[in-house]
């Protein structure tokens, strides 16, 4: 899964000489949070509510309205940008995208190249999605959690022989190792729930979870 698969691709820009209060419009008409920062098409910073916020002066301030609306008028992006964003390229894996935010501690990533030309824009809502694809968890199906005491190789291979036997198409799977056992999840495009979790017990396997989901339909 690559950052161009899920990342906005008509971004909104501003540039430096932007005044703050448009800025701030621009993110109320878009539903946006953030926005980079251009010059002649490269990427030059970042500015987000919270950087305005932060260099807005305070509710305890003796200014008055007409003088706090002045100065957010006067006060441009490049004056509040940050100028040290970290990035991301097109055809990055997700997970790169993914760590990039959590050791950066940010949630979003401008996605850039050829030298900080901006072609898109990736959020920690959008990996959330790309999660959420992954496991086909809002596809409608069987889900069915299979517990591993003891992984060993071939594990997965006897698993789904089993299924293929009983004629049912695996849509998704996953495995989470952890340090006392592991744990396979696997999508099924089936509503027999009940009758897989039986075939996988009598064949000797330990199901912890098994649920049927309906889908999830998205708004057009």
């Amino acid at each position: 899964m690559l950052v161009k698969d899920y990342m906005t691709a008509d971004v909104v820009s501003v540039n430096e000489e932007t005044k703050v209060l448009e800025a701030l419009d621009l993110m109320k008409e878009h539903d946006f949070h953030r926005l980079p920062v251009v010059r002649n098409e490269r990427m030059v910073g970042l500015v987000t509510e919270e950087i305005i916020s932060d260099n807005s002066p305070s509710t305890a301030t003796s200014l008055s309205i007409h003088e706090l609306n002045y100065l957010l008028t006067k006060t441009t992006v490049g004056d509040i940008m940050n100028k040290e964003v970290p990035a991301i390229g097109p055809d990055d894996l997700l997970e790169e995208a993914a760590t990039r935010m959590r050791d950066s501690k940010v949630t979003v990533l401008p996605v850039i190249e050829n030298e900080d030309q901006v072609v898109g824009i990736i959020t920690d809502k959008d990996i959330f999605r790309a999660f959420i694809d992954l496991l086909g968890y809002n596809n409608k199906g069987s889900r069915i959690v299979i517990d591993i005491p003891e992984d060993y190789p071939g594990i997965l291979e006897d698993i789904t022989n089993i299924l293929a036997e009983a004629n049912v198409s695996i849509n998704q799977i996953a495995v989470y190792r952890k340090e006392s056992f592991t744990q396979i999840v696997i999508q099924m495009d089936s509503d027999k729930t009940t009758d897989i979790k039986e075939i996988l017990t009598t064949s000797g396997y330990t199901v912890s979870s098994a649920i049927y989901k309906e889908g999830y339909l998205k708004e057009e």
